[in-house]
């Protein structure tokens, strides 16, 4: 078992964009389906696995391109450590002044730890100055447990 790392900041407006998030559905819109809804399909199934935007289900950032992929560890505490960081590293941008507090951010990295310890994902995400947002994510592979059909991207 591994972990993979990814990071995405950008214009919350993006972010939301919520089918542009999710994978496609496996069947397509039936034959005679409302043409923007044939051309959405079209769009979201031709975007999503190469999309830098976060996946809704933290799993599916393994099927996004490697390039991606910001840092690979075997040791959740490496992982968990790459995470605080990344939060060290934006905290003066953070728009709540809470999300701000070290002690907190020290117990989201120890609580990382034992979440990808015990083989599970992690997802952080967090409201920048506005309008942006930050997405931290580190993803447990081989195998993934939420999704254990999901390819290591590195291999």
């Amino acid at each position: 078992m591994h972990h993979h790392a990814y990071l995405w900041t950008g214009p919350k407006a993006r972010f939301d964009d919520e089918a542009l998030r999710r994978p496609p559905h496996p069947d397509p819109p039936p034959a005679g389906s409302r043409p923007e809804l044939i051309e959405r399909y079209r769009q979201v199934a031709a975007e999503f696995t190469s999309s830098d935007l976060p996946p809704l289900e933290t799993a599916y950032w393994l099927v996004k391109p490697r390039s991606l992929v910001r840092g690979t560890w075997d040791e959740a505490k490496e992982a968990a450590a790459w995470l605080g960081e990344r939060l060290a590293e934006y905290a003066h941008r953070f728009a709540s002044e809470g999300d701000r507090d070290t002690l907190r951010l020290a117990l989201l990295v120890d609580a990382t730890a034992e979440r990808l310890h015990s083989g599970a994902d992690v997802s952080y995400g967090c409201y920048l100055e506005r309008p942006s947002y930050l997405s931290l994510a580190v993803v447990t592979c081989s195998p993934n447990r939420a999704a254990p059909g999901l390819a290591c991207p590195c291999a």
